[in-house]
């Protein structure tokens, strides 16, 4: 059981992962309200016919190169120091993501989502750069790598 002020640290908990998923759907729900009426012309003119004939206009979880969503997406190594650097990774490729979608959208019912998604990502950098300092902070500064703080005793 945590403690009051260990929840209040708990940057890594279910309320992150029920969040991340959160972005996902909603992403999911602009993507499907965009394509759910598009003509067979205009899925062939876009490019986005093999994506159809797979998927139809349902939202399958795959990235702009093509590559489907996986486990090894939100790999964990169960040593804390390195978790904590693929978080704030993570968080910065979502940013970028969301940056990048911005440049090409200029629908206020795409952007104005995408701008909150994004403002959640750098919160999402900013809590996780936190987690990593205090975690380092209490280890023996003058050789935090050498261990897993999560398992072994330095």
């Amino acid at each position: 059981m945590l403690t009051p002020e260990q929840r209040k640290r708990n940057i890594t908990g279910a309320s992150e992962g029920t969040e991340e998923l959160g972005h996902l759907e909603m992403v999911g729900t602009i993507v499907y309200q965009l394509t759910r009426d598009l003509t067979p012309e205009q899925i062939q003119e876009a490019g986005f016919d093999a994506y159809f004939v797979d998927h139809t206009t349902g939202v399958y979880p795959v990235a702009a190169s093509g590559m489907p969503f996986s486990a090894a997406t939100i790999a964990v190594t169960g040593d804390t120091i390195a978790d904590l650097n693929e978080d704030l990774s993570a968080e910065q490729k979502a940013r970028m993501t969301y940056d990048n979608i911005l440049r090409f959208a200029d629908d206020p019912d795409v952007r104005d989502p995408i701008k909150f998604l994004r403002e959640r990502e750098v919160v999402h950098f900013q809590r996780f750069g936190e987690g990593l300092r205090i975690l380092t902070d209490k280890l023996d500064s003058k050789n935090f790598y050498a261990f897993n703080p999560s398992f072994d005793k330095a």
